[in-house]
């Protein structure tokens, strides 16, 4: 009888395919890698050969050079590869551009990895697509029943009430520079936001490569090109870092405001100066982890990281069996 541990087992350098002889996610260089997302907890330089869908490659491309890895293979999304007799998919995990599931099967077990994954809607990429699986390996972010987020738009409406409120000072919206950023501009211009969006420099060559594989942004301007009583009613988006940065002074009393998960953590907004917390976040919440785990009822769960135990618990008194494989090296967000 095959084992999962047979097909997927965690190593010191991530899940490790035995029969394929390929890691999923590694984080340290190895000689075949099958990568989910393009974030730098699980896309990391320095492979011989890369398996990913166009728009991660791309996306590695982008932030470590063209010459990341010595061989690179782009998959769609739902075609099948062959890795020494191992069959791979690939399929949309609603996380960010390119995101994928790996969906390995062999000698008639499917095993499921989910990287990271969202399951609301996410105008700049595919949704989640659930994959009926004998081991589902899941992450585990917000894996705790206080992380219940709220819809997006009804962040996204705060926003625009506290421009309409504050007309002369300027916003600035902390976003990590992949997924997020985008995410907002995309979520911003749906709810009819349509002058110029001013943005860092850092999140520039980004922005180009979402809207180089369709993702209308509109119309996006560098924050560096207009004097500073020209920001007041505008809306600046830029990295998390840059918010206590000397950068942020050159707004007018800007209101400070970070889209994250972990801004339902009121002490963590504090701790950070965040004047205007927005609770939007790429990972799937305690409801859509426990949710997608009772829709697929796969025969065991697996999880990655993050809050293994809660969700662990959780499952179990659902009947589904649950281990946690605690991986290192995964963060809690991207923070480039």
């Amino acid at each position: 009888m095959i084992r999962p541990q047979d097909l997927l087992c965690p190593k010191p350098e991530g899940l490790y395919c035995a029969p394929g002889d390929f890691y999923i996610d590694p984080v340290r260089p190895v000689a075949r890698a099958v990568i989910t997302h393009g974030h730098s907890d699980h896309a990391r330089a320095g492979h011989g050969a890369v398996l990913a869908t166009a728009a991660t490659l791309d996306i590695m491309a982008e932030r470590y050079g063209l010459a990341f890895a010595e061989a690179r293979q782009a998959a769609a999304y739902g075609e099948r590869v062959d890795r020494d007799g191992v069959e791979v998919s690939l399929v949309p995990a609603g996380h960010v551009l390119g995101s994928a599931q790996a969906v390995v099967r062999w000698r008639g077990l499917t095993m499921v990895v989910s990287g990271d994954y969202k399951r609301r809607r996410d105008p700049t990429c595919p949704p989640f697509e659930p994959v009926p699986a004998d081991v589902f390996i899941t992450e585990a972010t917000f894996a705790l029943p206080v992380f219940r987020h709220p819809d997006a738009g009804h962040e996204v409406g705060r926003l625009l009430r506290s421009v309409a409120q504050f007309p002369d000072r300027a916003h600035l919206v902390g976003a990590y520079a992949l997924g997020k950023a985008q995410r907002i501009i995309a979520l911003l211009r749906e709810a009819g936001w349509d002058a110029p969006i001013y943005v860092h420099g850092a999140l520039e060559r980004l922005n180009a490569l979402y809207v180089r594989h369709g993702v209308d942004l509109g119309d996006l301007r560098a924050a560096t090109t207009a004097a500073k009583t020209d920001f007041a009613g505008q809306i600046i988006v830029a990295p998390p870092s840059a918010l206590q940065d000397r950068w942020s002074r050159r707004f007018p009393d800007p209101v400070s405001a970070f889209a994250s998960g972990w801004m339902r953590v009121r002490a963590r907004a504090r701790q950070r100066g965040v004047e205007l917390p927005l609770i939007i976040s790429d990972h799937a919440d305690w409801d859509e982890l426990t949710a997608t785990v009772d829709e697929l009822r796969p025969g065991e769960l697996w999880i990655t990281h993050g809050r293994e135990e809660a969700l662990a618990r959780w499952a179990s008194l659902h009947g589904v069996p649950a281990r946690a494989l605690a991986l290192v090296g995964y963060e809690e967000e991207d923070e480039d």
